[in-house]
């Protein structure tokens, strides 16, 4: 197995406020809740859902800020993904 990237390294251990605990921050907003899964931004605490529901929330998030690391945001998970590197960890 590679060694993990820098990113995901940098971001292990941090516990980031959720934005949004109740679901995914924007589909909410727009009155939506047909997300598949949720991602914690561990950056900055943002809550999106995943790219296997309709609006990629999480994705969107890290276009827009650069924020390469989300983890998961659903129970009994903690893995962690790195957009930039395209690693999981």
């Amino acid at each position: 197995m590679a060694a993990s990237c820098e990113h995901l390294v940098a971001a292990d251990g941090r516990d980031p406020v959720p934005s949004s605990p109740d679901g995914c921050e924007e589909c909410l907003a727009e009155g939506r809740d047909d997300w598949t899964h949720l991602r914690i931004c561990t950056e900055c605490g943002h809550v999106g859902c995943c790219d296997s529901s309709p609006m990629r929330h999480a994705t969107v998030h890290y276009h827009h800020t650069s924020h390469p690391v989300v983890r998961s945001f659903e129970p009994g998970e903690s893995w962690q993904w790195c957009f930039m590197d395209e690693q999981i960890g």
